[in-house]
């Protein structure tokens, strides 16, 4: 029998073991800015693989990309998911990640969210979670869906801890949950579920697991000491956190009681089925929206998959994409030649393929406009970013990437637009992203990028 729904009994329960957790959820302590009226609540970062179907090499022009002027624009095919959510996104064209490693997709993913080359930088994500999200019981949110499929390396994840370190998000929406609500799945057959609730104060994380990692050490070379110091670090700074929190109140800032999650879509044992790929990521959707509404996180990142992926989207059920008889994968179908021709199976998959990933970005804004709060919804006070490691999937340029930026931001900003920004360097919109949120970063990457004109007010 597989899981249905998942409850929290306790908040508190099995902090211990969330407390491990720090490869998937990054806690390190940090000051944060004020946060006060006016300011973004939340940013979600979220990733799909491969790119999308940009001006061929034959010169047709762009299918993903919005066109017209600011206020008057239209969108094509592939962005109709969008339509019913025009008036919240600002649909960027024209940003760029630079020259360096262009026609790559791990040179594109190491810039994504650092805005440096190679990666050699931290992420927006991180710079935020440290900064105006380090007073959230959760500072990052990391939650994946096939993003660690067959051993993924360093390379396939966008969130970096520091220069050339990524971290690795936490591909299980169950055990996810119970890091973050403190309850454990109903037993298979039954219902209800969880063991007796651990006391905090009594439990030292650290101490308990500091012989198995000083012997570990002992084996390591230079880089993965370093690695294991920087986690044995924010492992007690996590212990701080909890023996502060007490056994019997909630969180700070946790604002929910009951909150759930439906996994009747999977098993445990299914993370990395393709035909279940669509349920588990739309249960990791559905947790981080639930985790934020909660006030457990300010600053959250979805990595559907990963670069040059090999996720076979055509074993999708209940999409355009299906056809068992057809395997084809995600980054099999980018590379579909040089001109946009449907007639050629490949481009036809790559274009439905694309639209389906706009499609889950539309059900995160829906979800998300669903959820009234203060005077408006929680997407009224949310920024969500789509994007993904190149440009076009053909020639993996890092040019005009395809950005779409969601959310008012708390009324920093004005939506229904299309800006074009004609080679500005992409890490100017992270510096608009983290002024939104109330932090007085001024410029962000190598490219010592200032804030996008006219986006943030």
């Amino acid at each position: 029998m597989k899981p249905s729904k998942i409850s929290r009994r306790s908040t508190l329960r099995a902090l211990g073991t969330a407390a491990l957790a720090l490869p998937f959820f990054e806690m390190i302590s940090s000051r944060r800015a004020d946060a006060g009226a006016g300011v973004a609540k939340r940013v979600i970062f979220f990733y799909f693989p491969d790119g999308v179907p940009a001006t061929s090499q034959n010169g047709e022009p762009s299918l993903f990309h919005a066109t017209g002027s600011q206020n008057s624009f239209s969108l094509p095919d592939v962005l109709a998911p969008l339509a019913p959510f025009k008036n919240d996104c600002v649909f960027l064209n024209g940003l760029s990640m630079g020259p360096t490693d262009a026609g790559s997709h791990p040179g594109g993913a190491k810039k994504l969210l650092t805005a440096v080359d190679g990666g050699q930088g931290q992420s927006i994500d991180q710079v935020l979670a440290k900064s105006v999200g380090s007073d959230a019981p959760w500072q990052h949110l990391y939650l994946g869906c096939g993003a660690n499929a067959n051993n993924a390396s360093g390379d396939k994840h966008i969130s970096y801890a520091s220069p050339g370190q990524s971290i690795a998000p936490n591909d299980d929406p169950l055990d996810a949950f119970n890091l973050l609500f403190g309850s454990t799945p109903p037993p298979m057959g039954g219902t209800g579920g969880g063991g007796p609730m651990v006391d905090p104060v009594k439990v030292s994380v650290v101490d308990g697991i500091v012989d198995d990692m000083n012997r570990m050490q002992a084996r390591l070379g230079n880089v993965e000491k370093t690695k294991l110091d920087l986690h044995l670090e924010a492992l007690r700074e996590v212990e701080k956190r909890i023996k502060g929190m007490g056994t019997t109140t909630p969180p700070p800032s946790a604002s929910c009681t009951m909150p759930s999650l439906d996994t009747s879509g999977f098993a445990p044992n299914e993370l990395y089925s393709p035909s279940k790929f669509p349920a588990v990521l739309r249960a990791q959707m559905d947790l981080m929206i639930e985790a934020m509404a909660c006030g457990l996180t300010r600053v959250g990142t979805l990595q559907a998959s990963q670069h040059t992926s090999d996720l076979v989207m055509s074993q999708f059920p209940n999409t355009p994409m299906y056809d068992p008889s057809f395997d084809m994968r995600s980054h099999q179908a980018s590379h579909y030649g040089a001109s946009h021709d449907f007639t050629k199976r490949e481009f036809k998959a790559y274009v439905q393929q694309c639209k389906w990933w706009v499609s889950q970005f539309a059900y995160l804004i829906q979800e998300l406009a669903a959820r009234p709060e203060g005077n408006g919804t929680m997407l009224d006070n949310s920024l969500v970013l789509l994007c993904t490691e190149v440009c076009d999937g053909n020639t993996h340029n890092h040019d005009d990437m395809p950005l779409i930026l969601a959310g008012r931001g708390g009324g920093r900003v004005s939506t229904g637009r299309l800006l074009d920004y004609g080679g500005y360097r992409h890490g100017g919109l992270f510096t608009s992203i983290a002024q939104a949120m109330g932090s007085s970063i001024q410029t962000f990457g190598d490219a010592g990028a200032g804030a996008l004109p006219g986006l943030v007010t």
